[in-house]
């Protein structure tokens, strides 16, 4: 939907990119009542939507130049350079915004933890159960104050975890 760039006159072109930074970077983003008359609201969400996303992505996965201006092509009329030269001008600004923002996703950290692993020989309904089970204590520290965590899991929940947390840490080598 960047196509829809081609509406705006060359020379407004890096006020309204610099102002989608903004809004990018947590500050005010550009209004719909500045740009009203070229624009109607699905078009106007639309560019916006399509503007933040390639600034946020073209930083995120740090994607060449070429790229960026062959994903710009259809705009044509040097909007593509436009967008270029406010993605140089403003690359670590978009970075630190993004940096911050995931790490705002959650204000608590696993400063410790300690596991033990039982077995359930029977319960009150089953005489004879010969279940694994895994005590996980976690010390988490939120706001400041240590706080701990403990959750017994059975075998296909730990399965779960471990996979979930392999995942998590695929996407954390490909971050690096």
């Amino acid at each position: 939907m960047v196509h829809l760039l081609a509406k705006l006159r060359p020379e407004e072109c890096p006020k309204l990119l610099h102002r989608v930074v903004d809004g990018v970077c947590g500050r005010e983003s550009p209004r719909m009542a500045d740009y009203g008359d070229m624009w109607s609201l699905v078009e106007w969400m639309e560019l916006l939507d399509s503007l933040s996303s390639l600034f946020r992505l073209a930083v995120g996965k740090n994607t060449p130049d070429e790229e960026v201006l062959a994903s710009l092509a259809d705009v044509g009329g040097g909007y593509g350079e436009a967008v270029l030269k406010v993605l140089r001008a403003r690359r670590e600004e978009i970075r630190q915004a993004l940096v911050e923002r995931t790490n705002n996703v959650s204000s608590s950290t696993l400063q410790d933890f300690d596991w033990h692993i039982k077995l359930a020989l029977s319960s009150d309904k089953i005489s004879s159960l010969q279940t694994p089970l895994l005590n996980l204590s976690l010390d988490v520290k939120e706001n400041g104050a240590l706080k701990p965590v403990s959750v017994e899991m059975n075998r296909e929940e730990l399965q779960t975890l471990i996979s979930s947390m392999e995942a998590a840490n695929k996407v954390v080598l490909q971050l690096k």
